[in-house]
């Protein structure tokens, strides 16, 4: 299996904590801008809509840990190329069609550091992953529209094909969390 890495370089000077997620099941995703490895522009939820979407985000260097354990399980799930002899017999024949992104954010005064640290993580980053990494940097920090209040963890949302938000969690990757997400993706 294909090693992937991700670098998530921010320093934020925010703090966030997750609220129930059900305070914003159900609640468009917040328009965000972010930007691609070409400077390209991409907003969010308004260019993902037509598919579901999963999105880990996240603030700090002390959430890049937690965010590392999710980005094989689901690169390879979602993206990946599936070797079928060595499949479960469960996976054979899925295939998903969502939008995947990591989105580190760069907030307040951590963007001082932006263009540094972008390049960083550019140069730290599989080029397989390029597609699904984009950049946020604002002063925006979606506290309120998101219900977060930790920079320390990071927050993994996945949106239904008209932008909602159907499943949020946070913090290290576990099997029980990854398994919500399939059963929200897959329902449809």
């Amino acid at each position: 299996m294909k090693k992937i890495i991700l670098s998530v370089i921010a320093i934020s000077t925010i703090s966030f904590a997750f609220k129930p997620a059900g305070e914003i099941i159900g609640k468009t995703f917040p328009a965000m801008q972010c930007e691609n490895y070409n400077g390209e522009k991409v907003t969010i939820p308004e260019e993902t809509k037509g598919k579901y979407t999963v999105i880990g985000m996240a603030f700090s260097n002390a959430a890049e840990k937690d965010l590392k354990t999710w980005i094989n399980p689901v690169y390879n799930k979602f993206i990946g190329k599936v070797d079928h002899s060595k499949a479960d017999v469960f996976d054979v024949g899925i295939e998903y069609d969502i939008n995947l992104y990591f989105i580190p954010m760069f907030t307040g005064l951590n963007q001082l550091t932006g263009k540094s640290s972008k390049q960083k993580i550019k140069d730290a980053t599989d080029k397989e992953l390029y597609s699904y990494l984009l950049f946020y940097e604002g002063g925006k920090t979606y506290k309120e529209e998101l219900d977060f209040e930790k920079k320390d963890i990071p927050y993994f949302f996945v949106l239904d094909k008209s932008g909602k938000i159907k499943y949020a969690t946070s913090g290290k990757f576990d099997d029980k969390k990854f398994e919500k997400i399939l059963d929200v993706i897959e329902e449809n």
